[in-house]
């Protein structure tokens, strides 16, 4: 299918010249007389690309391009206008153009531009379908009451930059809350940055956070960002902060209070504007007890403290979470969900989740693979424990 291209101008002569050539190239083209008539097309239409004169009778060029902006984020507009200035390219520019091109247009220019503003845009679509794609990944299923206390709890911190201590135990879904925490914050288009503290050795867990310069330690080859320069703008996302080194603890309290950061080996401040969230399945205050974590950080991080409910706390929720680890995984098996007995829902209920929902997605996976068609009671009871 041939991309599609408007083109709004008040110049007939102009309006063929430029149709001709891009039905040359392969483009379906759609042609306005006037701003409006090209108004009127951006709202019913899905172009690829738009092109605009700007003075143009009824409504001119600046007019559309705002309307576009409104109706069609996402679809380049270039405006072309034979009483360019500098001035006039650089509003264009600000209000959201993609470029601005002078007449008469040098063709080569004209098509390179819109060939590089369609894959600007095909890029865009790509990475919001990517993101939704991601996002389905990390949903959080269920409507236990202890569930939609967390979601209530969510909405409300989401939008502020307070910092949140999330506790549970092991495969609860503590990242889950971190990320939708972060998708529905003011700082959903940055990035969010993963740290896992208890993954790292201790002696390298600076370097990793803060970064480090070239030659500051033996293997120190080169200068390396660290993990809050990375999610600068964004969200730093602190798995397991209770094993983290009581050393980098110290630092850590100072990037929080200070908002700075020191690279390893460096002596320049470097400013930083990150929200921190992290989450433990230790008692923080039992580790405060045992000299093993720091009080003030612990009041530093835990702004706000979010406890994720352990599966056999919320077992209302495992027939949805089932299903939807069913056709989740059927998917990324590329095959057609398979039907599940209620007495086989019934049988998972009652089993004891040491391991939460991280074991309850693996015990799905497994009996997606060995059981027949429709997953039975007996398959169950067959595979939900293997030696």
């Amino acid at each position: 299918m041939s991309q599609s291209i408007l083109v709004i101008d008040d110049e007939k002569a102009i309006r063929k010249v430029l149709t001709e050539i891009l039905t040359f190239e392969g483009f379906t083209v759609d042609e306005a007389a006037d701003g409006a008539e090209g108004a009127k097309k951006i709202k019913e239409g899905n172009y690829d690309c738009i092109l605009c004169d700007v003075k143009m009778p009824k409504m001119d060029g600046m007019e559309v391009l705002q309307l576009a902006k409104q109706e069609r984020p996402d679809t380049p507009f270039i405006v072309i206008s034979g009483h360019g200035t500098i001035e006039t390219a650089v509003d264009a520019v600000k209000k959201g153009a993609y470029d601005y091109i002078s007449k008469p247009p040098d063709l080569n220019r004209l098509l390179i531009t819109i060939r590089n503003a369609m894959d600007k845009k095909s890029l865009v679509t790509e990475t919001k379908q990517l993101r939704k794609r991601i996002s389905r990944g990390y949903e959080m299923i269920g409507e236990s009451e202890p569930i939609m206390r967390i979601h209530d709890t969510i909405a409300k911190v989401a939008p502020t930059d307070a910092r949140v201590l999330i506790t549970g135990e092991n495969g609860v879904g503590k990242e889950l809350v971190a990320r939708r925490i972060h998708e529905l914050s003011n700082r959903s288009a940055g990035p969010i940055i993963e740290v896992n503290c208890a993954a790292i050795p201790s002696e390298l867990i600076e370097s990793e956070l803060f970064g480090h310069e070239k030659g500051s330690f033996t293997s120190a080859i080169k200068q390396r960002i660290g993990k809050f320069e990375q999610a600068n703008g964004g969200t730093l996302f602190l798995d397991e902060i209770g094993d983290m080194h009581l050393d980098a603890q110290a630092k850590m309290l100072r990037a929080l209070q200070e908002g700075k950061i020191t690279r390893v080996g460096g002596e320049k401040d470097i400013k930083v504007d990150v929200r921190v969230l992290a989450a433990t399945n230790k008692n923080l205050m039992e580790e405060v007890d045992a000299k093993k974590f720091r009080l003030d950080l612990y009041h530093r991080l835990s702004v706000i403290l979010i406890q994720v409910p352990s599966l056999n706390a919320r077992k209302e929720d495992i027939p949805a979470l089932v299903n939807h680890f069913l056709k989740a995984i059927s998917d990324e098996y590329k095959q057609t969900p398979k039907e599940i007995e209620k007495e086989a829902i019934e049988a998972l209920q009652a089993h004891n989740w040491t391991g939460n929902i991280r074991e309850l997605r693996n015990v799905v996976e497994r009996l997606i693979i060995l059981s027949d068609k429709t997953i039975t009671q007996k398959d169950v009871e067959s595979y939900i424990l293997i030696a």
